[in-house]
């Protein structure tokens, strides 16, 4: 008689991934990308010069360009008669009037050896967005001396 071994029949081994360390990884990765990501500056720092609280004592020697902003996002440039509307679609944040006619104020008056000056009126139904949008569009072209003004009939 043989003799027969009885071997006790194999268990299916299931694979499995520990992924413990893989959590870790991710998260060093997320550390990393957050801590080394650059915050634009166009958003963060416009170099802006605001006025003083007291008014100085010398009148500017050019005068300043008035930019309005109506509650419809409507961006018009001059006062009274001479008042002309310039970008009215919201949906186009690059403003190209007002841009072209802000970089003919500021080399009109950095030509005359002065500095250009904003001054700016926001309706209260005026959205962020668009006054931000128009403080970009006076950063591109270097003009950092804006006042935020009462409507100028």
């Amino acid at each position: 008689m043989a003799r027969h071994k009885q071997y006790d029949p194999v268990e299916e081994i299931s694979a499995e991934l520990d992924i413990s360390s893989l959590i870790d990884v991710t998260f060093l990765l997320l550390i990393y990308f957050l801590v080394t990501s650059a915050i634009q500056v166009r958003e963060t720092d416009l170099g802006m010069k605001l006025p003083a609280a007291l008014p100085g004592d010398t009148q500017p020697t050019i005068e300043p360009m008035f930019i309005k902003i109506d509650a419809a996002g409507t961006i018009f440039t001059g006062v009274g008669a001479s008042q002309q509307a310039l970008d009215s679609d919201t949906s186009v944040r690059s403003l190209p009037m007002l841009t072209g006619q802000l970089d003919m104020y500021a080399s009109a008056a950095r030509t005359a050896n002065n500095t250009p000056l904003v001054q700016l009126w926001a309706d209260s139904g005026a959205t962020q967005q668009r006054v931000v949008d128009v403080l970009n569009a006076l950063a591109s072209q270097g003009i950092q001396s804006v006042t935020f003004t009462d409507l100028v009939d």
